[in-house]
């Protein structure tokens, strides 16, 4: 059976902030279902190169398409299909955990009942009815994988994912990781490869806003 999962393509894609070039000319295809680890320092580009994909910043030049279809243009059923954890949560800091995933059940078109079981799976359970206002970094990253996680996305992007997670919540987004390996395209943007690279198929590096190198992961 073929893989669940979306075709990134990057062809010759830039972005321009005014004067400044975050990301230069990059070309690259993922694969569906491949785990790909997108590496580089602060500043590299990768937050922007993974909101390129995302579709929430439209290419200065050149595109990202997501199944040949460009991503700031998905329709959205297509949309529907990306799972995006942000290196800021994307969650309602005055509503409760339980408000959060509903909202988004509602937005996806989810079964009520996929809300419990999505909290209880990223370890919230007992804390459903609190509000977002009052959770650690670490339990507000929990949340936002739950969110981007909901609606079983085919498109998984994770921008600094580690960020705030203790070394349960590590071994948590790990095997959050594998069990979509093969099944879902995953692109995992980190200055810390360490904690990752196992888990993945193969890495690239931003440079300057360019691509600098590919290969597996170390």
């Amino acid at each position: 059976m073929a893989p669940a999962g979306l075709r990134v393509e990057l062809e010759r894609c830039s972005k321009r902030f005014g004067e400044r070039i975050a990301v230069r000319r990059v070309t690259l295809a993922v694969p569906p279902g491949e785990t790909l680890l997108l590496l580089g320092a602060n500043g590299a580009g990768k937050s922007t190169l993974i909101r390129l994909i995302a579709g929430l910043a439209r290419p200065s030049a050149g595109a990202a398409l997501l199944d040949g279809t460009p991503a700031v243009d998905a329709p959205p059923a297509l949309r529907a299909r990306i799972g995006y954890v942000a290196h800021r949560g994307l969650v309602y800091r005055d509503l409760t955990a339980r408000e959060n995933l509903a909202l988004t059940a509602r937005l996806f078109r989810r079964p009520a009942a996929d809300v419990p079981r999505a909290l209880a799976r990223v370890g919230l359970e007992g804390r459903e009815d609190d509000r977002v206002d009052g959770f650690s970094r670490g339990m507000t990253q929990r949340l936002s994988l739950a969110r981007a996680l909901l609606a079983e996305p085919g498109l998984l992007l994770l921008d600094e994912p580690t960020t705030g997670l203790d070394a349960p919540g590590r071994a948590l987004l790990a095997e959050l990781i594998a069990e979509g390996r093969g099944r879902r395209t995953t692109i995992i943007s980190t200055h810390e490869p360490e904690a990752l690279a196992a888990l993945c198929d193969r890495a690239v590096e931003l440079a300057g806003g360019e691509l600098a190198g590919s290969g597996a992961p170390a």
